[in-house]
């Protein structure tokens, strides 16, 4: 083995296989491995120009003579380490790698069981801390690294993993994209460590009790990015850097969004909006979802639906509303784009098998949104159509994509096969609308796009958890996966207030429900009011199919009065009480824009030193708000009341009653229908 410094990166070389180490942000280091004789050119996530400030690199000798070793005939070897700020990794003289603090306090350290080692782990398993495996008959590898497993480690982030597990100890994560699952492989460990798995590969995550392994199934290269820091917000702070920070959020997303599924008409979405106007109730985006359109990849309102979007929007904008509009990838093989986006190669194609994709509604194909010509040509069709008749929000749905079946090997893209950048597809997805907005003079942009991957931020990436279901149990998963979308990087999330599948309207459990998620949607970094209330209303008899288009219907209403006159009095309270707020909201978005913090996060990200903040039933139950603010949500049905755990370090005014507590206790919160506990953080 050898061990050499090349400028300013430290080198690693055991026969094919070359680890480069260098310093990639403050406080940070990036590795790669490659068999190759050229690395992979793909930045992936870390492809936002940062500072990479002169590593101190040393290597030296160790004695090694030892009666049984059998690496070399020599009784030297070579050891190193290269610090960049209160980060060092030494390398071995097997070339294992540990990763240490400022303090010289280990945070992580690669997990080898091989017989190499002298002083500890001296076991026969041929176990070993990365490994590239060729892919037979291929230029490609299977990828394995595996780290070490610390008893007192918790880690928070990854995405979005419908499970209820906040804290990822423990968890099993398919590395991938779907209806309902965003993988962004990012996350804070408690011993002071962020970490990007820089690697858009299907794959897998593993923080098991024994070990840490990840996996990608196809890729051409090993690429981390780690850094070290003396707090959460310093990590997030630090990752946010090197990935991209999200922009500054426009006035509208601090409002009151209203969706349903589906607003047919032109006249339904002006009646509505005029309702909301007429009961003086504040309403920022009103959303035209699905369907809407002539055909799926035509990217146009349907005339017979919508026969003058202009005067629409004009309305609308009279209001103080803006229109949100919804997007898909999928190209019907009948729409009037399909010939030239296939001929031109802006189609996803598939290695083998049919090349339809999905036959809801259409036999659609999606288009390759990782083909900077794709997103360019979807992006002028949606400006002719959407844009220059004034809409400026866009709902970038089945940004997965949501492949039937997810079958990722048949595919390819134009960035490569989808086995190896699959998780990279919602991205692109939204930098093609970003480009296209900033090319039309557009300073603020938003999308809310079903699906994200690292460094989705920097694009004005709204993201939602997906087709949830109306219980319980999916309300309280809803708060950890917002929480772990948080400390993975994204700051802008929701969900649909609600769920999204099923809840009847006339029905008072789920009515129950949907005040206790709007209560929680006021507090959640967008407040957006969504979802599929059965029955469906049925199609007028002969319109199923419209010049061969199949027609979707639409479901029951979902406004805020759809739900009895006492719900749309708790509601409106609560629509009034976030207007109060902007001004708060306003800065932490301004705080996430210019430092990457979380505008909702757990309370372990405020108070690191409290312990008890990781405790299970307290980091699954509350969170801060910004700085300033503790909600403790009422997860369950029939409770009017809440124990709240209130961290050390702070005095504390709850809300409703305007009586002060002291950090470390825990207190029981009146809870009626009507209110959330909320509590305001004091000084001491």
């Amino acid at each position: 083995m050898q061990i050499y410094a090349q400028k300013n990166i430290l080198v690693v070389q055991r026969g094919s296989d070359r680890l480069f180490i260098q310093s990639w942000g403050k406080n940070a280091l990036r590795v790669r491995m490659t068999k190759e004789p050229v690395m992979d050119a793909n930045d992936w996530a870390l492809c936002e120009s940062c500072p990479k400030p002169r590593a101190k690199i040393s290597i030296w000798e160790k004695d090694i003579t030892e009666p049984w070793y059998r690496g070399s005939d020599k009784s030297f070897a070579k050891e190193a380490s290269i610090t960049n700020g209160n980060i060092t990794c030494k390398v071995s003289f097997e070339g294992w790698l540990s990763f240490y603090n400022q303090d010289g306090d280990l945070l992580t350290a690669e997990y080898w069981r091989t017989r190499d080692r002298i002083d500890r782990y001296a076991v026969p398993l041929r176990v070993e801390g990365r490994e590239l495996k060729p892919l037979v008959g291929t230029s490609d590898y299977k990828l394995t690294a595996r780290f070490e497993a610390f008893d007192d480690e918790h880690i928070f982030g990854m995405g979005v993993y419908q499970d209820g597990c906040f804290d990822r100890k423990g968890s099993v994560m398919e590395l991938a994209h779907r209806n309902s699952q965003t993988s962004v492989p990012f996350f804070v460990s408690t011993r002071g460590y962020g970490f990007l798995w820089n690697n858009p590969a299907v794959g897998s995550a593993v923080f098991a009790a024994n070990k840490t392994e990840w996996t990608s199934l196809s890729c051409k290269k090993m690429d981390y990015w780690i850094c070290a820091g003396d707090s959460p917000a310093q990590i997030e702070e630090q990752y946010s850097s090197v990935t991209g920070r999200t922009p500054m959020m426009p006035e509208y997303g601090m409002g009151f969004w209203q969706c349903k599924l589906r607003y047919r008409t032109q006249e339904e979405v002006l009646s509505v909006a005029r309702e909301y106007k007429k009961r003086g109730v504040p309403l920022d985006v009103i959303v035209i979802d699905f369907f809407h359109w002539s055909r799926q990849g035509e990217f146009k309102f349907d005339k017979r639906c919508f026969p003058n979007p202009e005067a629409m929007i004009k309305e609308l904008d009279s209001m103080g509303i803006k229109v949100c509009v919804s997007v898909w990838p999928t190209i019907d093989q009948k729409a009037s784009t399909f010939g030239e986006m296939a001929d031109r190669g802006y189609l996803v194609s598939a290695d083998r098998g049919s090349g339809i994709h999905m036959d809801w509604l259409g036999n659609t194909v999606f288009f390759d949104a990782t083909n900077p010509s794709a997103q360019d040509f979807v992006w002028k069709e949606c400006k002719k159509n959407y844009y220059d008749k004034g809409v400026r929000i866009f709902w970038l749905d089945e940004a997965e994509p949501e492949y039937g079946p997810y079958d990722w090997d048949l595919y390819r893209y134009h960035a490569g096969p989808v086995l190896q950048c699959a998780n990279i597809y919602p991205l692109k997805y939204a930098e093609g609308f970003a480009r296209g907005l900033s090319a039309a003079g557009e300073k603020e942009k938003m999308s809310l796009v079903r699906s994200a991957w690292a460094g989705s931020q920097k694009f004005g990436v709204l993201t939602w958890t997906g087709d949830i279901h109306s219980d319980w149990r999916a309300f309280r998963e809803q708060l950890q996966t917002g929480l772990n979308m948080s400390m993975a990087g994204i700051p802008w999330w929701t969900t649909d207030i609600g769920g999204f599948v099923g809840g009847d309207p006339e029905d008072e459990d789920f009515r129950e429900l949907l005040v206790r998620w709007f209560e929680w949607g006021t507090f959640c970094p967008v407040m957006r009011l969504h979802g599929e209330r059965p029955p469906y209303i049925p199609l007028e008899p002969g319109t199923e199919v419209v010049d061969g288009v199949p027609q979707w219907g639409s479901a029951q209403p979902n406004e805020i009065w759809s739900f009895g006159e006492e719900n749309c009095r708790i509601m409106t309270k609560f629509i009034h009480l976030r207007e109060k707020f902007r001004p708060y909201i306003r800065t932490c978005m301004k705080e996430a824009s210019k430092k990457g913090h979380p505008v909702v996060r757990p309370l372990y990200y405020d108070f690191p030193s409290d312990s008890k903040t990781l405790e299970k039933e307290i980091m699954s139950s509350e969170y801060m708000f910004g700085p300033d603010f503790l909600v403790a949500p009422v997860m369950a049905p029939g409770l009017t009341e809440r124990t709240v755990y209130l961290p050390l370090g702070s005095l504390w005014q709850e809300e409703e009653t305007g009586t002060t507590f002291e950090g470390g206790s825990t207190v029981t919160a009146k809870a009626p229908l009507d209110v959330i506990p909320l509590f305001r953080r004091r000084t001491l």
